[in-house]
This record gives C-alpha cells, structure tokens and sequence, in this order.
C-alpha cells in the first residue's frame, strides 16, 4: 500500500504561478512607457532655443546633436566633423530624400552649427534645419 501512495504523488505535477511573472512585466511596461518620453531625443542632453513658429518635423530625419562645448553627437556617439560628413552622405545614399536636423545647445557657438550645416550639404542632403522648442 505504500509504493501505491508514492506512485500518486508522482502523478502530480507541479505548477507554476504566472501571476507574480504578468505583475512584473505589467510593472516594467509601465515603466519604459513613462520614462520613453524622458529620453533624450539626438542622444544628447542639450537645451534648445526657444522660437514662436517652431514646426515639427513631419518625417523622419537624421538627427545631430551639438552641445555646449561644441562636441557633435549623431545616432549617441560624438563624432568628429569629417566623420560626420562620411555618416551623413551614407545616410543620404539610403535615403535620397533625407532631412536633418540639427539639435544645437542654445549656448553652442554659432560657428559650429554652421560648419555641420556645411558638411550636411558637402554630403548631399538638401534638406537642412535646426532644432527650436515652440514657446
């Protein structure tokens, strides 16, 4: 009679609670989608200028970061000017219609916006404009 109640317990198998597991994936979406809006948008914390007629983009675009200092910043890696021009016109060659925008700290040298302008339209790209915050 025992080696009959031992055969009933292996029988049994064991379950597993997924309550605990949707409870912490519900948790963790919740977070992303609260925290996604707080990413930083060209993978550089920088303060852009205020303008009246601000327009959003409608599209995609190539987004390039300038800060403070003066370092430039595409896809969240700083980048020197040639390497940029190199990234830019790879990006155009794969999209020929391609806008970029320019993410410029509101402290940023003006030189420096001018010379990424510059090396966006060496690489081909015709579509140009920097970055502004709507007051």
């Amino acid at each position: 009679m025992n080696s009959y109640r031992l055969l009933e317990y292996d029988a049994q198998k064991p379950e597993i609670n997924l309550a605990p597991f949707v409870d912490t994936i519900m948790i963790l979406l919740i977070f992303f989608v609260v925290t996604a809006n707080l990413y930083i948008v060209s993978g550089v914390d920088v303060s852009k200028p205020k303008a009246m007629n601000a327009a959003s983009v409608g599209h995609k675009a190539l987004l390039i970061g300038i800060t403070r200092e003066g370092t430039i910043h595409v896809y969240g890696r700083q980048v020197t000017l040639d390497r940029l021009q190199t990234i830019v016109s790879q990006e155009a060659a794969k999209m020929p219609d391609l806008s970029v925008v320019i993410i410029a700290d509101q402290d940023a040298a003006v030189g420096r916006a001018v010379q990424v302008m510059d090396k966006c339209l060496l690489a081909g790209v015709t579509k140009v404009s920097i970055a502004a915050d709507k007051e």
